[in-house]
């Protein structure tokens, strides 16, 4: 038996993949000289990165765990063999070797250029605000154990009872990240999300939305010192692009005067929810509430909670499979730049029935 009929008769027309698959090849086309660069001239023949990136794209939208699953889909599912480029024939890479082509990608800045190639995209499309945003952050659950994190001494340990999984009792002892490292993800430091929650070893990934329709403007993933919210907050307000005016919206964290006055000196009006205690007066007062535009804001900036959601449920930044800050921030730009794909697909949508 014998089959003429190609993986790309098999997609239906209006498959969502198709739109998202069309944009991507735009943006990677525009990554040619990069692909380039990262070819040897000796050796073996590589993995086309293109092709890396449509693979790595498809964990993302699929929610694949593991490298080794996403080989078994690739193997016998003809949607993926299309995306990625293959014919029903073509041999599926081993999954050791499709990880170590994988970090290639991973220690060039491959991930940030085609993130600003989507952004590009969605800009000449009419889909981003240029003068309205909103800045927010969360934290990002590391790959380490809370039994990595141990004193920077070493300290006297007591004998462990299981070598491979030890009991370990924290009852009673004080850990911090002055004291305290994770011996198997340095970068990871302890951080909670608010009072009465479980500290967790953990990042703190950050993005700035456009308040148009949602779509990612800006990624920052840093340490989760306690200040990094802001921080990163101000590097992404720093880097908009031009020099008009521009609203920022965000949530109560971010309402203290050091931020408030540094994102008025980089021409940002912020549009912060106010923090009002008995202890201390809102760093946002009546020049700034009284406007019509900051009650816009406020209803605007929530929306940045459905990228953190589809980026945790989907995308695969609940619970984080690599370590280091660098791997970590390239992985959640990806992530981000995947999220933008999708919006960009469900906004250029014919209704149905449309021509």
């Amino acid at each position: 038996m014998f089959s003429y009929l190609s993986p790309e008769q098999r997609v239906p027309v209006d498959h969502p993949l198709r739109a998202i698959r069309d944009f991507a090849d735009q943006i990677l086309d525009g990554m040619s000289d990069t692909f380039d660069k990262m070819y040897s001239a000796v050796g073996r023949r590589s993995i086309a990165p293109e092709k890396l990136l449509r693979a790595l794209l498809l964990q993302v939208l699929y929610s694949v765990r593991s490298e080794r699953l996403l080989m078994e889909e690739l193997h016998y599912n003809l949607l993926f063999r299309w995306f990625v480029g293959w014919n029903m024939d073509d041999a599926v890479w081993h999954p050791t070797v499709y990880s170590k082509n994988r970090d290639r990608l991973l220690e060039a800045e491959v991930a940030r250029e085609f993130f600003d190639g989507v952004v590009a995209e969605a800009t000449q499309l009419g889909l981003m605000s240029d003068e309205h945003f909103t800045v927010d952050g969360t934290l990002l659950e590391a790959c380490a154990s809370l039994k990595s994190f141990k004193k920077n001494d070493g300290g006297e340990q007591p004998p462990a009872d299981d070598p491979g999984n030890p009991t370990v009792n924290f009852h009673g002892e004080k850990r911090s990240n002055q004291t305290h490292t994770s011996t198997t993800d340095p970068d990871a430091m302890l951080a909670r999300k608010g009072n009465g929650k479980e500290a967790k070893l953990s990042y703190s990934g950050h993005v700035l939305m456009e308040n148009r329709h949602g779509m990612v403007a800006d990624v920052e993933v840093l340490q989760a010192n306690g200040t990094a919210e802001r921080d990163a907050a101000l590097v992404m307000i720093e880097a908009i692009p031009g020099d008009h005016q521009v609203t920022v919206g965000a949530d109560k964290g971010y309402d203290t005067k050091d931020f408030v006055s540094e994102a008025r000196n980089l021409n940002a009006t912020p549009h912060v929810a106010q923090n009002i205690h008995a202890r201390r007066s809102s760093a946002i007062d009546g020049r700034t509430t009284r406007h019509e535009g900051y009650a816009v804001s406020q209803q605007k900036r929530k929306r940045v909670e459905e990228i953190f959601g589809w980026m945790k449920t989907v995308g695969g930044m609940r619970k984080l499979r690599h370590r280091g800050l660098h791997v970590v921030g390239w992985m959640f730009t990806f992530a981000a730049a995947a999220y933008n794909l999708v919006r960009m697909r469900n906004l250029t949508a014919k209704p149905d029935g449309a021509a």
